[in-house]
């Protein structure tokens, strides 16, 4: 199921006003969308105590989007500097944001604990020692190892570069409590893009196993559990919807369980991105050229640097050709960029009506990973981002790039180097 027929109701009619106003490529998102969504999360998971989202910035890290997760009450999964100073652009102080970075050095540390601060999410045990103002409240990311399997685009935990392994996790929170933690919580994330609920349900039972074994070694109380992302969404037409509402119960079961146990229970949260935001975009963009040589080929004003999760991921997104919905879908195209660069093509060999040039194509589900993913090789430039908003007005909440911003960083002040080869 990609974009919903409400976003397409209200986007199709007006989607030539918009090419002709602002010209194309242009990523579009939909604030209702976006909203509903999260309302939908927020009362899912309402009667576990203390629930809360923290969205991932990585997914669309943009103020206007930012501004409306902050407003529904969410915080901020943050991975960089960047993020960071997005997330406190829009409010965010303290425990709104997550910092779960890896590799991580030392102005990263600076900055996610200078200005109110941010829960520090340590991906590797050795960090530690290397955290120069250790915070009271920490989390670490837990990797299961052989104890897990991931799906099948995380793949097998053993070979992820992330977490802290099962053999570390107690001396981890050890080592924390030395250097003055009292606050834990505990992170993990094992699935991405899953439409199979029992996925993130199992995620619950693990983190809060690890949890019992944790607070019984060390005798420490967890404030929270975070079951990290992934919720997937159905990109191909034919995919079913993630069932929430059974996640939603059997997850409250695990923690009811836990409770009843222990006689509390920490609270629950998760830095969904993709599925907050990912339904509710489309990349727009005009067909500029028709070439047919051993295939037919549509040449769009739109390449890899748009959207790279087909080359990147041989992902599948929906494309539409705007006024002709209804129309048969009995030719064959590539739909292809401009890139220097053959995997440069949004689709394959699928049938579409017959498009002509200066046809409007709308890429669908391109609210998460699309722009935020996009690069500047063969100095082709980042398009331009719009928000269809509640009112049904359209805001630029990004420009494109110009050739500008691409030689800006060949302005420079001269500074040469001879090294003492003594």
């Amino acid at each position: 199921m990609p974009i919903s027929a409400d976003f397409k109701s209200r986007l199709y009619p007006i989607a030539g006003q918009l090419v002709q106003h602002y010209g194309t490529p242009f990523h579009i998102y939909d604030e209702i969308g976006i909203r509903q969504t999260g309302e939908e999360l927020k009362q899912a998971f309402s009667h576990l105590d203390g629930f809360r989202e923290y969205y991932a910035v990585k997914a669309l890290p943009n103020p206007r989007i930012l501004e409306m997760m902050a407003d529904m009450g969410f915080g901020f999964d943050c991975s960089s500097i960047a993020e960071v100073l997005l997330s406190r652009q829009v409010g965010a102080r303290g425990e709104d944001i997550m910092f779960t970075s890896n590799n991580t050095n030392q102005l990263e540390f600076e900055t996610a604990l200078a200005d109110g601060g941010s829960i520090l999410n340590l991906d590797d045990i050795s960090l530690i020692d290397k955290v120069k103002d250790f915070p009271e409240q920490v989390c670490f990311r837990y990797n299961p190892g052989p104890r897990r399997s991931g799906n099948v685009i995380i793949g097998n935990p053993v070979e992820a570069k992330y977490g802290v392994s099962y053999e570390q996790i107690v001396e981890a929170y050890r080592q924390a409590k030395k250097r003055g933690a009292g606050r834990f919580g505990l992170h993990t994330m094992v699935a991405s893009n899953e439409l199979d609920y029992t996925y993130m349900v199992e995620t619950a039972r693990m983190v809060l196993d690890v949890v019992e074994m944790v607070s019984n070694e060390l005798n420490i109380r967890f404030e929270f559990v975070n079951i990290g992302g992934g919720f997937g969404i159905p990109y191909r037409p034919e995919q079913k919807a993630l069932d929430l509402a059974a996640m939603s119960r059997d997850i409250g079961d695990i923690f009811a369980t836990f409770k009843a146990k222990h006689g509390y229970a920490p609270k629950m949260y998760m830095e969904s991105g993709r599925f907050m935001t990912g339904p509710h975009g489309c990349l727009l963009t005009t067909a500029i050229n028709h070439k047919y040589i051993y295939r037919n080929y549509i040449g769009v004003d739109a390449c890899m640097s748009s959207l790279m999760r087909p080359a990147m991921y041989d992902a599948y997104h929906h494309i539409e050709v705007i006024g002709k919905e209804s129309e048969p879908a009995d030719q064959v195209y590539d739909i292809v960029g401009s890139l220097c660069e053959n995997n440069d093509k949004f689709a394959i060999q699928r049938q579409f009506p017959r498009i002509e040039e200066g046809d409007i194509l709308a890429i669908h589900d391109t609210g998460a990973h699309g722009h935020a993913m996009g690069f500047q090789y063969n100095a082709r430039l980042r398009p331009q981002e719009l928000l269809l908003k509640a009112d049904g007005s359209v805001e630029l909440i990004r420009r494109a790039e110009t050739i500008d911003d691409y030689l800006a960083t060949l302005t420079f002040t001269a500074n040469s180097f001879s090294p003492n080869r003594a």
